[in-house]
C-alpha cells in the first residue's frame, strides 16, 4: 500500500511531500491543474522510461520517492530472488533523474534496473487510465482477464511446457526435413567424394614419412659420399682416425704403468676410442643400406602427388583433415540411408508432444469455460447495479490452432439494449458503457490478484449521476479489503463518497507556474465538492446538495 510520497523538482511541482491512507481515496483538481504530473512521476518510480525534459526548469535533478507498507503482502520471495533487502513495514523506491538526461533507480537505498522497478510495480500498483478502456477491445487482454478469474496458473503452466516441448521437435523435425532434402540433392556428389578419399587409404602419420623418405631418395648419392668419406678418414689403415688414436691410446697407457697420475687420461682415451669405433661401425652399416630405388621414389612421388592433390580438392592441409572430411561424409551418407527411419522416430515424436500439447490446452480451456460462467453471472450483476437492467453480456469462446496461451480464442459480447443481439464489445459498447464494464472487471480481479495499490484515472468518463454514484460504491467496496483504491475524478457523485480528499492545485507566482496536492479538511470538501456541482460560482443550493453527497459516506 503507497503509504507516503515525495516530488521534488519534477514538471510544474517544486516540492511535494504528502501521506496517503488505505482504503477509498479520491483526487480532484480542474483540467490542466497537474493531476497528470501526479501520474507521471508515479510512472517513473513504476519504472517507466523518464525523459530529462521532466526536470523543473531552472533545476538540475529531480526526485521521486514512495513508501509502500509490504506487511500484509507476501513478496520476500521477489526481493530475495533480486538480492534485494526486504523490509515489510516500509519499502522505499526511489527515482532520481537529472536535466542531463541521466536517471537512476532504487530500492531500498540498493540501485536497481528499470525492469527490477517494473517488475516491483507491477506488484504494487495498478494505473488504470483511459486508454486502457480500450484494452477492452483486444482479445489477449479479455483472455488474461478469463485466466486471472479461473486462478489456471498451474494448467497454463503445464501446456506452456507442452507446448515448448512440442514447437522445439516441430523445429528439429523442420530442419531434419530440410538437411535431408539438401544432402539427398547432393548425394551423388558426396558419395564420389567418400569414394575418392576411401580409395585413397590414408593413414595419419604417413604424409610426414613419405615427404622424410622422398628427400632422402633424392639426395642418395649425397649421403653416401659423405658416408664414404667419413668411412675413410674413420677407418684408413695409415692415416684413419681409429688407426692414430689407438696409437695414442697405447702410448698414454704405457705411460700411465710409469706415471699413475694420468691413468684417468689414459681410461678417457680408451673410452673415447671405444666410441669412435661404434660409430665407425654404425656409418658403414648405414653406408651399406643407404641405396637408390627408382621404383620405391617413383611410388613415394606418386603417393605424395595424390596427397596434394586431395589436400588441394578439399582445402585441408593434413591427412588428419582428410580423415575427419572422410568420417562426415561417411556420417552424411549414413544419414541419408537412415533418413526414413530419422524421420518417422522424428514425427512420430512430434505427433506424440501436440497430443499432449493439445490435451493440456483442453484441460486449460475447462478452466477458461468454467470461469466464464462466473465472470458472465457476476458481469452481468454488477452492470445491472449501474444502471443497465437490460445488459446482457456472454463469453464466446471457439477453439482454433495451438499458440502460446492455447487454442481458444476469446470474444466478449455485449448488448445494452433489450431485444439486441449481443455482439463483440468493441463493435456496440459506448464510452460510457466500456468504463462500466472495466470498473467491473477491476472489481473481479482485483477480488482474484493480491494488489495493493490500484489508481483510477478519470474511470468515470461518460457516466454521471447516479451511475457514478454506484460506480464510486464498488471502487469503495474494493478499498475495504487490504486494498487501496485511489480514484482521479471530475465527478462530484465519486469524489463525495471518498474515504480521503487530495485536490491538486495550479498557482502562478513571480518564479512561474507550480502544482500542488494537498488532503482537504471536512469544509473544504463541502467547498470543493459545491464547485465541481456549480462550477466558479458556488451557491447554497450548490453547498447544501455537496453536504448531502457527504452524508451517503457516513
Amino acid at each position: 500500500m503507497l503509504q507516503h510520497i515525495y516530488i521534488k523538482n519534477y514538471a510544474l511541482i517544486d516540492e511535494l511531500d504528502i501521506d496517503f491512507a488505505s482504503g477509498f481515496s479520491v483526487i480532484t483538481g480542474e483540467t490542466g491543474a497537474g493531476k497528470s504530473i501526479i501520474l507521471g512521476a508515479i510512472g517513473l518510480l513504476l519504472g517507466q522510461r523518464a525523459d530529462s525534459k521532466a526536470v523543473k526548469t531552472n533545476t538540475q535533478k529531480c526526485t521521486i520517492e514512495a513508501h509502500f507498507d509490504l506487511s500484509r503482502y507476501d513478496m520476500k520471495a521477489w526481493f530475495d530472488e533480486n538480492e534485494l533487502d526486504c523490509e515489510e513495514q516500509e519499502c522505499i523506491i526511489r527515482r532520481e533523474l537529472t536535466a542531463a538526461g541521466k536517471s537512476r533507480g532504487f530500492i531500498n537505498d540498493t540501485p536497481v534496473t528499470l525492469q527490477q522497478m517494473r517488475e516491483l510495480g507491477e506488484m504494487l500498483v495498478d494505473v488504470h487510465s483511459q486508454h486502457q478502456n480500450l484494452l477492452l477491445q483486444k482479445e489477449d487482454f479479455q483472455l488474461n482477464v478469463l485466466d486471472i478469474i479461473a486462478g489456471n496458473e498451474k494448467q497454463q503452466q503445464d501446456y506452456h511446457t507442452a507446448f515448448k516441448a512440442y514447437k522445439e521437435a516441430e523445429k528439429d523435425l523442420s530442419e531434419l526435413r530440410e538437411q535431408i532434402l539438401q544432402t539427398k540433392d547432393n548425394e551423388e556428389f558426396m558419395r564420389f567424394q567418400l569414394n575418392e578419399l576411401s580409395k585413397a587409404e590414408l593413414k595419419d602419420g604417413e604424409q610426414e614419412e613419405l615427404e622424410e623418405e622422398q628427400e632422402t631418395a633424392t639426395h642418395t648419392e649425397d649421403i653416401k659420399s659423405a658416408l664414404y668419406e667419413a668411412d675413410s678418414l674413420l677407418n684408413d689403415d695409415n692415416a684413419g682416425v681409429l688407426n692414430l688414436l689407438r696409437q695414442a691410446s697405447q702410448k698414454i697407457t704405457s705411460a700411465a704403468e710409469l706415471y699413475q697420475k694420468i691413468e684417468p687420461l689414459a681410461e678417457r682415451i680408451n673410452s673415447t676410442f671405444i666410441e669412435l669405433k661404434d660409430i665407425a661401425q654404425e656409418a658403414e652399416t648405414e653406408l651399406e643400406r643407404v641405396d637408390f630405388n627408382p621404383e620405391r621414389l617413383a611410388y613415394v612421388n606418386e603417393r605424395l602427388d595424390l596427397i596434394y592433390s586431395l589436400q588441394r580438392k578439399f582445402q585441408k592441409s593434413t591427412i588428419q583433415e582428410l580423415l575427419d572430411e572422410q568420417e562426415n561424409l561417411q556420417q552424411a551418407i549414413d544419414n541419408i540411408d537412415n533418413s526414413d527411419d530419422a524421420l518417422k522416430e522424428k514425427e512420430v515424436l512430434v505427433a506424440k508432444l501436440l497430443e499432449d500439447a493439445k490435451a493440456k490446452a483442453r484441460k486449460l480451456s475447462e478452466t477458461r469455460q468454467k470461469a466464464s460462467v462466473k465472470v458472465t453471472k457476476e458481469i452481468c450483476k454488477r452492470l445491472e447495479v449501474l444502471a443497465m437492467p437490460n445488459v446482457m453480456f456472454t463469453i464466446d469462446i471457439t477453439q482454433g490452432e495451438l499458440s502460446t496461451t492455447g487454442f481458444d480464442k476469446v470474444a466478449y459480447l455485449f448488448s445494452a439494449n433489450k431485444g439486441m443481439t449481443p455482439r463483440p464489445i468493441a463493435q456496440v459498447a459506448s464510452g460510457g458503457e466500456i468504463a462500466r464494464v472495466m470498473l467491473s472487471l477491476k472489481a473481479m480481479i482485483s477480488g482474484a490478484v493480491k494488489l495493493p495499490t490500484i489508481i483510477f484515472d478519470e474511470i468515470d468518463t461518460g457516466v454521471s449521476g447516479r451511475v457514478a454514484e454506484q460506480m464510486a460504491d464498488i471502487m469503495r467496496q474494493m478499498g475495504n479489503n487490504d486494498r487501496q483504491v485511489i480514484s482521479i475524478t471530475h465527478l462530484p457523485q465519486i469524489a463525495a463518497l471518498g474515504m480521503h480528499h487530495y485536490k491538486v492545485e495550479k498557482h502562478d507566482t513571480k518564479e512561474g507556474t507550480t502544482s500542488i496536492m494537498r488532503q482537504l479538511s471536512e469544509q473544504e470538501r463541502i467547498d470543493e465538492i459545491a464547485q465541481m456541482l456549480s462550477g466558479s460560482d458556488v451557491t447554497e443550493a450548490a453547498r447544501t446538495n455537496a453536504i448531502e453527497l457527504l452524508k451517503k459516506n457516513k
